[in-house]
């Protein structure tokens, strides 16, 4: 792939993950620039970088105090809106002694759940006064597109005071009936759990947490959504019975059956979704989505999370789940995406093969 690119320069190298419609751009020491189209890896046709050029190159993005943060942690995350180029999420990193870079692109508009062919009920799900929604996937699956969708569509139709803690803040969202507080970790407040306790002082409707990474996240979490506020959070799970196992293993065994308790009355629901390549390009998303109704209820609080899939595929005109393999066999009958790639995508291959070969 070839890009006319006088001089090395990070922005215009930004710039051409714009022109290619790519996701990302990677920076790193021994090869040449590359960049993400549709889930996959180009080499751009570029001269091959040294740790020193992409040092040059990054640190023209950053303040003092950020390139001293680098220097202390060999780690970087930031978000940066370049003018007349775009929005990114960055990281910085540190790769076998030399510094490395990785630049998402984020969509200066908000999109709508429409935008996304969002399911119906994700819009009756966000009109819940309180609870826990977890959206989750692997890195790069578009779960911080569907939660800001999920959050527009609380701005463009509710009244509400909105908190967002990421690390770090991508989509920014403007006040339109709702009203945004956005923090950034490391520079409006020092860790997830830290900003998610002063959170509850701050009047908020609704909190979303960027990352449930850690005991004290989730605790906090659970109480917020426990207590009255609409929490949305994300993890890097699979599906939904992972999802649940995840966040019980963070406890301590004596500490089990109460978060199972917590789990059992306040989880709203969970979305699992995967992004496949389209055919004829793009992506489409494949979502896993577990509705908590009172048998999701028991099972949770009673401990048997493996038979939560058996639940999940009851009554589903009434339930509004879908299992991922229901989600990739309608892709497929669609004639959306690639056999192959249903199955390499899929969570439980062989049940979908079966599927595949009745269809």
């Amino acid at each position: 792939m070839g890009q006319e690119i006088p001089k090395l320069d990070i922005k215009k190298l930004l710039k051409s993950v714009v022109a290619y419609k790519a996701s990302d751009l990677h920076l790193v020491a021994n090869s040449e620039p590359q960049i993400r189209i549709d889930g996959r890896l180009v080499a751009l046709n570029l001269p091959k970088l040294d740790g020193d050029l992409i040092m040059e190159m990054g640190y023209t993005l950053l303040a003092e105090k950020q390139k001293k943060d680098f220097e202390e942690k060999d780690e970087l995350d930031f978000a940066i809106m370049i003018p007349n180029i775009g929005r990114f999420r960055c990281n910085y990193y540190k790769t076998m002694g030399d510094m490395a870079c990785a630049f998402r692109i984020i969509p200066i508009e908000v999109p709508s759940l429409d935008d996304l062919n969002a399911k119906q009920m994700f819009k009756e799900l966000v009109k819940r006064e309180k609870g826990l929604i977890l959206v989750t996937g692997p890195t790069g699956s578009g779960k911080s597109t569907t939660l800001a969708a999920m959050l527009n569509e609380i701005n463009l139709t509710e009244k509400k005071h909105i908190i967002t803690i990421e690390d770090p803040v991508e989509f920014v969202h403007k006040n339109n009936k709702s009203l945004f507080s956005q923090r950034n970790i490391g520079t409006d407040t020092s860790s997830f759990s830290t900003a998610l306790k002063y959170s509850l002082r701050q009047d908020p409707d609704v909190i979303l947490i960027g990352e449930m990474r850690d005991k004290e996240t989730i605790g906090a979490a659970l109480t917020a959504a426990e207590t009255g506020h609409l929490v949305f959070g994300t993890l890097h799970t699979n599906s939904s019975p992972q999802t649940i196992n995840r966040i019980i293993d963070v406890f301590s065994g004596d500490e089990q059956p109460q978060i199972r308790a917590q789990l059992s009355t306040s989880l709203v629901a969970v979305i699992s979704q995967a992004l496949l390549p389209r055919i004829g390009g793009g992506r489409v998303a494949a979502q896993e989505v577990m509705v908590t109704n009172p048998a999701v209820a028991n099972l949770i609080r009673e401990d048997k999370i493996h038979q939560l899939y058996s639940q999940m595929q009851l009554n589903q005109q009434e339930t509004n789940m879908t299992t991922q393999t229901q989600e990739l066999a309608e892709l497929l009958r669609k004639q959306v995406i690639t056999k192959e790639n249903a199955i390499a995508y899929s969570n439980r291959p062989e049940e979908l093969i079966k599927v595949i070969s009745s269809m």
